[in-house]
């Protein structure tokens, strides 16, 4: 099985987060569902060209989160998180997604007036359009 993962070296998160974090994001979302097998830390790392250490860990702070489980000589899977731990969990994501941006539009130079007036921009912008709903 192949997932929608990429990974950025330049990225300043490391990759281990970034795998965690994306695969929170499709359990969350209802693309990986209970139950889906994912694939093995080796196959994920080859596919990501990442080590199997950082593939590892990340799988291994999924685990200890609650979003998948690993049964010995059958794979590893994703559990049933509940709906509260879903909401919490989209909620820190996107806060990570928000926090990210705002950290890389400061280093282009921008202000913080800039910055607001770029956001109330894209708001109006996107509830404007149709990915509004």
């Amino acid at each position: 099985m192949k997932l929608p993962i990429t990974v950025s070296e330049s990225s300043r998160e490391p990759i281990y987060y970034q795998i965690e974090t994306q695969l929170k994001s499709l359990v969350i979302s209802g693309q990986l569902t209970t139950g889906a097998l994912l694939p093995s830390i080796r196959a994920l790392s080859s596919e990501l060209s990442c080590s199997v250490i950082t593939t590892r860990r990340a799988y291994q702070n999924l685990e200890n989160d609650g979003f998948i489980e690993t049964v010995q000589g059958k794979g590893t899977f994703v559990k049933d998180v509940g709906q509260q731990v879903k909401t919490e969990t989209k909620e820190s994501v996107a806060f990570t997604y928000i926090d990210k941006l705002l950290k890389d539009l400061q280093m282009l130079g921008f202000s913080d007036m800039e910055i607001d007036n770029m956001l109330d921009k894209a708001l109006t912008k996107w509830k404007g359009g149709k990915h509004h709903e």
